[in-house]
């Protein structure tokens, strides 16, 4: 385990990672940070807790999504190899008859 520090929202946070994901987690450190900033641009009058609630909830929804979409690739794929299949079934049929 790596001990690293990232910055969110101006404030520091240690955290232990595995040396192998340790540039993945500062990416997706930058990603909050990137959103709660432009959540604090927005929402000026709301309270720190209010913007990284509501950013929290963004992001939420983001992933949500991906993972959807994601799932409905995987059933098209699903469904065409299906397809596939069964044409390759058919294929073989009449090869077999002739």
């Amino acid at each position: 385990m790596k001990s690293i520090k990232v910055t969110i929202l101006g404030k520091q946070f240690p955290l232990k990672v595995d040396e192998a994901e340790e540039e993945n987690m500062i990416r997706i450190c930058n990603y909050v940070d990137e959103r709660f900033k432009r959540f604090r641009e927005q929402l000026v009058k709301q309270p720190e807790s209010t913007v990284m609630s509501l950013a929290a909830l963004s992001i939420a929804e983001e992933l949500f999504e991906a993972r959807n979409n994601s799932s409905q690739l995987e059933q098209n794929e699903h469904l065409s190899m299906e397809r596939v299949n069964k044409s390759l079934e058919r294929l073989l049929e009449i090869i077999k008859e002739d």
